[in-house]
């Protein structure tokens, strides 16, 4: 699923979890590697086809990880 909000954020979710906003935001999160709640909240987002709810979880993730992560392993 992608979502591209009027603030020029983009979040990508296909498995692997991808939060960008220029220079200023760039989130790379492996499958494996997502934690549980914020994957089950992001299956829930998917499944209602939810960019509102995608938007506060890459809010969540980037307060939780910082702007600028790569986590794959």
């Amino acid at each position: 699923m992608k979502c591209e909000f009027n603030d020029g954020t983009k979040v990508n979710y296909s498995g692997a979890l991808q939060i960008t906003k220029g220079q200023e935001i760039n989130v790379f999160i492996k499958e494996a590697l997502i934690p549980d709640q914020i994957k089950n909240d992001l299956d829930m987002a998917l499944y209602k086809n939810s960019c509102g709810d995608m938007r506060t979880i890459a809010e969540t993730v980037t307060k939780t990880y910082g702007p600028k992560a790569c986590i794959h392993g």
